[in-house]
């Protein structure tokens, strides 16, 4: 579709891929605007259906169990965010030479005139967390915002809605950014790049490919991450409108058109005039909640989207120190015996456990889990210094193991091979039992929860539950 404008939906056969959150949320926008609109899913379980019949009374077809036919007539296939780009039905798509295209892409075609600017934010760690430091940020400036996309309300609803937004703080997953070859940005982020979900994008290369688009268009700046090359590297490549510009953020003294840290102080040298001269004073690192080095950058990189939108100085500091972050992320749990316990199960991969355990010393390390084709030498070797021990679970904790044989061999390994609902509990114990007064007891699995857990809410929060028995026992 390129960036072409859509200017009529009626009568068009549309069919739409996946019956969750997104994919209801595309069906419904389409089909209030006169589209035939299909929802094809593999799934027919009880849910399924039970979905399927509010989408049917709204006039909506909807066939299940069956993900991989295309539906005749169909003119566009619009895809939730998980579906691979090899999926059966996406190859019948090509095959009979019709777009597949995500719901971000149709959120950006359906937007009104006037339109909120999108300030969008993606990277492998850190984008959620970002995203509502962001959004924080232009409320406090006395903004109309909302954080969306791969966070919170469907993004089709959002532009389709009743309410009116000044801006859009815009989260964008790689899976989003590869299906939504239109969207321009104000001003974008690249947060990080890390291997992850090399088994949906096949490559390195692709996986950051699908990043980079998030850079594609922007109008006033191209924020990249000075310790990852890599994110510089993409805004080079980005095809951007004359007198967008590059904006890095640093954990050190920013340079011009940086933004940076000095003396605990976020400072600004790229939103202020003779930059090359001058910096802006925007808020104490006191301010981030959680003050952890990988949550600072988070917060350097969300000031600068503000900054490029002209948020005042002023707005950056108060909307920082109002921010919340979302559980997992980081969290104190409880201090029991005099060690901290610490839950980031949002820590799915090796980039952000890594981040996680540089932010504490010495640490005993709850791992495990699904590794989804991760190796972990790297990551053992940053952190070796740091652990005290180490308690493994989940499916693929023997290539942790591995790892740690090989790169910290002094450091004590208990591998625990039970699954069972007792066994979060079963590991907190052992690391009590490994710990000592002053330690940090952190759930930082670099891996996926579904082995062993529903999502990595429900792994963190048996996490906080085993913490708390454990503390009720100590009293």
């Amino acid at each position: 579709m390129g960036s072409r404008q859509v200017t009529s939906w009626q009568d068009r056969n549309i069919t739409v891929a996946g019956l969750g959150v997104s994919g209801i949320s595309a069906a419904r926008a389409l089909a209030g605007l006169g589209a035939s609109v299909t929802v094809v899913d593999g799934g027919d379980s009880e849910g399924h259906r039970s979905r399927a019949a509010e989408l049917e009374a709204a006039g909506i077809s909807v066939r299940l169990g069956d993900a991989e036919t295309l539906p005749e007539g169909t003119g566009l296939v619009v895809t939730s965010p998980g579906w691979k780009p090899d999926s059966p039905l996406f190859a019948a798509a090509a095959e009979a030479g019709v777009d597949v295209v995500g719901d971000v892409e149709i959120a950006w075609l359906l937007r009104g005139e006037n339109a909120a600017p999108w300030l969008a934010i993606t990277g492998t760690n850190g984008k959620t967390t970002t995203t509502q430091m962001l959004a924080s940020i232009l409320r406090a400036a006395g903004l109309k915002t909302a954080a969306v996309g791969n966070i919170g309300t469907p993004i089709i609803d959002v532009v389709t809605g009743d309410e009116t937004y000044d801006v859009l703080a815009v989260e964008l997953s790689s899976y989003q950014l590869h299906w939504a070859p239109s969207v321009r940005a104000h001003s974008a982020a690249v947060l990080n790049l890390a291997p992850d979900h090399l088994d949906w994008h096949g490559s390195m290369d692709a996986y950051a490919a699908d990043k980079g688009r998030i850079y594609e268009g922007n109008t006033v700046a191209c924020v990249y991450n000075v310790a990852d090359p890599a994110t510089e590297a993409l805004v080079v490549e980005a095809d951007v409108e004359e007198g967008c510009r590059a904006i890095g953020f640093t954990l050190g003294a920013p340079g011009p058109s940086m933004l940076g840290v000095v003396d605990g102080i976020l400072v600004d040298r790229a939103f202020v005039e003779n930059r090359q001269k001058n910096a802006q004073e925007l808020a104490e690192v006191k301010d981030v909640n959680p003050p952890a080095p990988h949550n600072i950058a988070n917060a350097l990189a969300a000031a600068a989207l503000a900054r490029a939108f002209g948020v005042e100085p002023r707005a950056v500091r108060d909307g920082l120190r109002d921010f919340r972050p979302d559980a997992h992320r980081v969290s104190y749990v409880d201090e029991v015996g005099g060690i901290t316990y610490i839950d980031d199960s949002k820590a799915t991969n090796t980039h952000a456990a890594e981040a996680s355990l540089a932010a504490f010393e010495p640490v005993v390390w709850i791992a495990g889990g699904l590794a989804k084709g991760a190796t972990f030498d790297e990551l053992v070797q940053k952190s070796a210094d740091r652990l005290r021990a180490v308690v493994l679970i989940g499916a693929d904790r023997a290539l942790i193991a591995e790892a740690l044989a090989r790169h910290a061999p002094e450091v004590p390994v208990v591998d625990l091979e039970r699954t069972d609902t007792g066994a979060m509990l079963a590991a907190v114990r052992e690391a009590a039992r490994l710990a000592k007064s002053g330690d940090t007891v952190l759930l930082a699995p670099a891996c996926a929860s579904m082995d062993m857990f529903a999502n990595y809410n429900k792994r963190g929060d048996a996490f906080a539950d085993a913490v708390r028995e454990l503390a009720a026992e100590s009293a």
